[in-house]
């Protein structure tokens, strides 16, 4: 992690002192915890990409959702280029993402994987700040929906930060893009441990492709799912229990084998009030758990 100015330091204690004092920070008995019979049920932000990140860790709260995989567009500024992107990503001080660890910590949620899509115009320099704010918002994994042939210059920084990236599939399949087991498997062809999976089984399903065998064979190379209800044939996105993902019996593979894979809703389909649509796909996946 690079080294803080004695500027970023102050801002960074200012900020906690605020964070501490944040209107829906959970108590210890208040803490939301959605780990049901062993499996950790989370959410995708990018569910609640209709509002601010204080307004997503609020639904978060009042959801009972203690498991986060943050969405890039929460952390960084709308409506930049490609230039003044990169120009951000490179030069904003790393307190800021510090800070935003330190949120997720008073609300009681484990940011548990940040999402940033490595591509193939990325810098080096830009690949491994990556690295360098997952670590400074506290996260254990990296999400990516990044291109195949980027994979062996990612595994250069997985390696050295020892943090396991998961390559995410869509549906669509095309060339250097991830869809397909073969997709995942020439991206973790020649590179280490650290290049893994992070399985959309809604989109995995649209695709024609059967998740719960997917997942059973490659269970250790999965580092998280997202859990979305979509129809075969490149279908819609519906809402839980009307496509043809095999969310149950997925949820009942992670419960039985005790596997350690969060299960994160991805909220797609067109519904009426964000909150109260998330907080319906997490009933739906209780339910599927038994609970």
């Amino acid at each position: 992690m690079s080294d803080l100015t004695r500027r970023e330091w102050n801002k960074l204690a200012l900020g906690a002192a605020a964070a501490s004092a944040w209107p829906f920070a959970s108590s210890a008995a208040g803490k939301p915890n959605s780990k049901i019979k062993g499996v950790q049920i989370g959410a995708q932000s990018y569910s609640f990409r209709d509002r601010s990140l204080d307004e997503a860790i609020k639904a978060m709260v009042e959801i009972g959702l203690s498991s986060c995989e943050l969405y890039s567009g929460h952390v960084e500024p709308k409506d930049l280029n490609r230039e003044d992107r990169r120009h951000w990503r490179l030069t904003t001080p790393i307190s800021y993402f510090m800070l935003i660890g330190e949120k997720f910590k008073k609300a009681g949620i484990d940011l548990y994987a940040f999402n940033y899509s490595f591509k193939d115009d990325f810098t080096d320099e830009e690949i491994k700040r990556g690295f360098d704010m997952a670590r400074a918002l506290g996260a254990q994994v990296i999400t990516a929906s990044a291109n195949v042939n980027t994979a062996k210059r990612i595994d250069v920084y997985a390696k050295q930060f020892k943090v396991r990236v998961g390559m995410h599939n869509h549906s669509n399949i095309r060339p250097n893009e991830f869809a397909t087991a073969e997709d995942f498997a020439k991206a973790m062809e020649g590179n280490s441990e650290y290049i893994c999976i992070n399985l959309d089984i809604g989109h995995f399903t649209a695709a024609n492709f059967d998740a719960v065998d997917y997942l059973t064979k490659h269970h250790d190379r999965i580092v998280t799912l997202h859990i979305k209800d979509r129809k075969r044939n490149q279908g819609d996105n519906v809402p839980f229990g009307e496509g043809d993902t095999p969310i149950k019996p997925v949820l009942e593979l992670l419960m039985k084998n005790k596997w350690k894979i969060p299960a994160n809703i991805e909220y797609e389909y067109k519904g009426a009030d964000t909150v109260s649509e998330v907080k319906r796909c997490y009933e739906y996946c209780k339910k599927a758990l038994g609970a």
